[in-house]
């Protein structure tokens, strides 16, 4: 269970009702001691009895974090963790238990787990943890945001300025390309004009990292093939 006393840090998340930190153990006195600890610092709490009730739960929209216990009625914390990575569900998870050893904690952490916690530990601790875990959740989403604005952006093109992008991404100058598509160079300069700012690309390297992002190649040219 967890001991000591709550102290604010820097590392503690600002309350917020977009965090949600679910918590999944058998125990009920752990789920409503640990769902007081985190609701002290303004988290919104979703505890679970099994692993089962958890995936009913509708995903929540902003950042959350899991507690999972180890040791569970019907099925390990463990195994649980590994089912939820191969589903794709990408939430970080926090273990604890209190019959650890440190060949769990290292398949725990090789698995992806953000932390491992061997009961009883201090609220503080935990506290911590959970920051750190809804951090890197709310990280991963921008990120994940961020990707789909791009490919956004990238089916804004025509297909002729995709074809342009192609191109330009091949270091190609505009009177190249302008050869290789059978149009005048005037209209390619206007293509890779309207490619830059559908893109939100500051600069060329910033374009390609951006094709990059998306896994788009950059486009042969004739002479490449001969």
């Amino acid at each position: 269970m967890p001991t000591g006393t709550t102290r604010r840090t820097t590392a503690e998340p600002a309350a917020t009702e977009a965090s949600v930190v679910y918590i999944v153990d058998d125990d009920t006195g752990i789920r409503l001691s640990l769902g007081a600890l985190m609701r002290s610092i303004g988290l919104r709490v979703e505890a679970f009895e099994s692993p089962d009730e958890f995936l009913r739960c509708p995903p929540a929209a902003g950042p959350s974090c899991l507690i999972l216990d180890v040791r569970l009625r019907g099925k390990s914390g463990m195994a649980f963790h590994e089912e939820i990575v191969n589903r794709g569900m990408r939430i970080p998870v926090v273990f604890m238990t209190g019959h650890g050893d440190i060949e769990m904690v290292v398949k725990a952490m090789k698995t992806g787990a953000q932390d491992f916690f061997a009961k009883p530990f201090k609220d503080q601790d935990m506290l911590d943890a959970v920051a750190q875990a809804l951090a890197r959740d709310n990280e991963r989403l921008a990120a994940e945001a961020a990707l789909a604005d791009l490919r956004a952006s990238y089916q804004s093109l025509s297909p002729r300025e995709k074809e342009v992008m192609g191109f330009v991404l091949s270091g190609l100058l505009n009177k190249q390309i302008a050869s290789e598509m059978n149009v005048r160079e005037i209209t390619v300069k206007v293509h890779r004009g309207q490619v830059m700012r559908k893109m939100s690309a500051r600069s060329m390297p910033d374009l390609v990292r951006k094709a990059e992002s998306l896994g788009i190649e950059p486009s042969l040219s004739r002479g490449a093939h001969r």
